[in-house]
C-alpha cells in the first residue's frame, strides 16, 4: 500500500460535475412537488383531452386537436419555465437557500445554469407526454422539427428570464400570487385555447406581442400549417428573452 492513499484532498469538484449534480437535484425537487406537477403535467393534459374531446371553443376548420396541441405545448413551457420556476425560486430566496448556495463553491451563474437545465429536462418529459396524448387523440403534426425546437428554446429563454426576474424582485407570497394570476390570464388571452381572432381587433395586436401568444402561434404555424419558420413570432420571443434575462441578471436579489 503506497503512502498517501487515504490522504484527504479537499477542494471543489470540477465545475461540470457540480452543475450536473445541481441540475439533478433541481429536477428531482421539481418532479416531487405536487403543486408543480399540477401546473406542469396535470393541467395541460386535462385541457388537451377536454377541449379536444368536447366542442367547447370554435377552433376553426379541421380537428380541434390540431389547433390545441401547439397551444398546449406552449402552455407547458410557460408553466415550467415561468410559473413553476418563479414560485420555487421565490421561496428558495425567502428561506435563505439561494443565499447559502451562493456561498458554496458553485458560482451563481452555474446555479442559474443548473436551474435552466432542470427546466429543459422537465420540458422534454412534458413534451413527450403531451405529444403522445395528442397523437392518440388524432393529432397530425406537420412542419420542420428544427423550427419547433428553436421556438421552444426561445420560449423557454423568454419565460425563464421573466420568471427569475419576478422571483428575484418580489416577495415569495407576492410571487406566488402574481405567477398564478399571470398563468391564468395568459391561458385565457394568450391564444392557447381560444384563437386570437376571437378577440376584438383592437386587442389582437396587443395580445399577439405576448410571449405565450408568439409561441402558440409560431408552433401552430409550423405544426398545423406546415410553415418553414415563423420569423415574426421567433423575433418576438427573442426580444422577450433578451429583455427578461437581462433584467433578471441586473435586478435579481439573492436575499
Amino acid at each position: 500500500m503506497s503512502a498517501g492513499t487515504y490522504t484527504p484532498r479537499p477542494g471543489a469538484a470540477p465545475l461540470p460535475r457540480m452543475i450536473a449534480a445541481q441540475t439533478a437535484l433541481e429536477t428531482r425537487m421539481l418532479l416531487r412537488n405536487g403543486e408543480q406537477l399540477l401546473l406542469t403535467v396535470i393541467i395541460p393534459t386535462l385541457l388537451l383531452v377536454l377541449f379536444s374531446a368536447v366542442d367547447i371553443v370554435d377552433t376553426g376548420s379541421g380537428a380541434s386537436v390540431d389547433f390545441l396541441a401547439p397551444g398546449i405545448l406552449a402552455l407547458a413551457v410557460m408553466s415550467t419555465a415561468f410559473t413553476g420556476q418563479a414560485i420555487a425560486t421565490g421561496f428558495e430566496r425567502r428561506y435563505g437557500v439561494l443565499k447559502r448556495l451562493a456561498a458554496s463553491p458553485l458560482p451563481r451563474w452555474a446555479l442559474m445554469t443548473a436551474k435552466t437545465l432542470s427546466v429543459l429536462v422537465t420540458e422534454v418529459l412534458q413534451i413527450v407526454l403531451l405529444t403522445a396524448i395528442a397523437l392518440a387523440l388524432g393529432w397530425s403534426p406537420e412542419g420542420n422539427p428544427l423550427s419547433v425546437l428553436l421556438l421552444l428554446v426561445l420560449g423557454t429563454a423568454a419565460f425563464s428570464g421573466l420568471g427569475l426576474l419576478m422571483a428575484g424582485t418580489l416577495k415569495a407570497e407576492a410571487t406566488l400570487a402574481a405567477a398564478n394570476l399571470v398563468f391564468l390570464l395568459l391561458l385565457v388571452g394568450g391564444g392557447v385555447i381560444v384563437p386570437l381572432d376571437k378577440f376584438p381587433d383592437a386587442v389582437q395586436s396587443i395580445l399577439g406581442l405576448l410571449p405565450v401568444s408568439a409561441l402558440s402561434e409560431g408552433l401552430r404555424d409550423v405544426l398545423q400549417h406546415g410553415a418553414s419558420m415563423p420569423w415574426a413570432e421567433a423575433g418576438i420571443l427573442a426580444v422577450w428573452a433578451v429583455l427578461g434575462l437581462g433584467a433578471a441578471a441586473r435586478f435579481f436579489r439573492w436575499e
